[in-house]
């Protein structure tokens, strides 16, 4: 009998909850339920949030150092599977695991989730420069969400070592037919899922549903997610004056999916500039949601205008209010979108497929 692969996971993992701690929380659980596989971890989650994540504090450089001792990892292991931030501190906090790995002959397959990585590294000069190429140039393999996102890997490696892995839903976000035949489109019911960030479009949205409520437009809005201590005060300005949209703060996933199966509109007018396939229009889209986004960083590889839903534009709230009404009066268009996303996500996002195609990748 052969001896399973080891792999060492690198990367953050719930809590908090973010598109990659989720990613690799299922990379992890899935690889440990394979019998071809032994799973080692390394959890790099930073227990506070805040919006500025490329930022670096004291508190985060010293919790990085702390981190370093369990490099000796990279001994017991074959493949050295890493998510890395999109910073330069972002990818700098891995040097001495890909430095060692790259020694040692391990395979180093480095998952990026955004499109920030090839602009960061264009913004860098001199030295850090150099040393961002190096330690990014030390991967086998690269993996990106889509053909869009390939060029985050272009200065560093061959383009046949750049993979695409389509990101996933989890399985019980997959509702079955009797709960999607119950859900309602009579009325309008919207739902922002991510962290409250500006980037995120948050404070468009809710600018957006001031609007609604003065020119009288019927609707229920619900807003879940993290709030940095920095906005926490902006935000609560909104929810005490908007009398049909409810804050529901963090919710694990049995909340994610009543509030799923609750909505039927799922917006998110994100600008983020670390953006790469926001995980959420995928789960809203696998329960049944029509999707309001942007045509931003790599959600045009996902996402279809008028087939998914529709885009709006940046910072421009009243195109928020403007798709909105137009839902609001088109309730047969809205429910037909809707179900249409439900057997995309079916077809394309199951985690069965995401972990298929990733073995694929590991052992090509």
């Amino acid at each position: 009998m052969l001896k399973p692969i080891k792999v060492l996971v690198l990367g953050p993992l719930p809590l908090p909850i973010t598109g990659v701690s989720l990613a690799n929380q299922v990379v992890v659980e899935q690889l440990e339920q394979h019998p071809d596989y032994k799973v080692d971890v390394v959890n790099t989650s930073f227990s506070s949030f805040d919006e500025k994540l490329g930022s670096v504090s004291f508190k985060k450089i010293m919790f990085y150092l702390k981190l370093q001792v369990f490099f000796l990892k990279v001994w017991r292991n074959d493949i050295i599977y890493i998510t890395p931030g999109q910073t330069f501190f972002g990818v700098f906090k891995y040097a001495l695991y890909v430095i060692v790995a790259s020694l040692l002959g391990k395979q180093i397959i480095q998952h990026i989730h955004g499109n920030f990585l090839g602009k960061q590294y264009q913004m860098l000069t001199g030295l850090k420069k150099s040393i961002f190429k190096y330690i990014m140039s030390k991967t086998d393999k690269g993996i990106v969400l889509s053909d869009s996102l390939k060029l985050n890997f272009s200065a560093f490696i061959l383009e046949k070592d750049i993979y695409v892995l389509k990101n996933f839903v989890i399985d019980e976000l997959f509702l079955p037919d009797k709960t999607l035949e119950s859900k309602n489109y009579q009325e309008l019911r919207i739902v922002y899922l991510s962290n409250l960030m500006e980037e995120k479009g948050i404070f468009d949205l809710l600018e957006a549903l001031k609007t609604l409520e003065k020119q009288n437009i019927s609707y229920k809005a619900k807003i879940a997610g993290n709030i940095a201590p920095e906005n926490k005060e902006r935000a609560q300005k909104y929810f005490d004056v908007l009398e049909h949209t409810e804050y529901l703060g963090v919710v694990n996933v049995p909340q994610k999916t009543e509030l799923f199966t609750w909505s039927n509109t799922f917006v998110l007018p994100t600008y983020y500039a670390m953006e790469g396939q926001p995980i959420s229009i995928l789960e809203a889209m696998a329960t049944g949601n029509l999707v309001i986004t942007t045509p931003h960083a790599g959600i045009p590889d996902v996402f279809k205008n008028g087939v998914n839903g529709y885009y709006v534009v940046t910072e421009q709230p009243l195109t928020i209010v403007d798709r909105l009404e137009y839902i609001a009066n088109h309730k047969e268009e809205l429910q037909t979108i809707a179900l249409h996303n439900v057997k995309q996500a079916r077809k394309e996002y199951p985690v069965s497929k995401f972990i298929s195609n990733l073995l694929v990748i590991v052992s090509a």
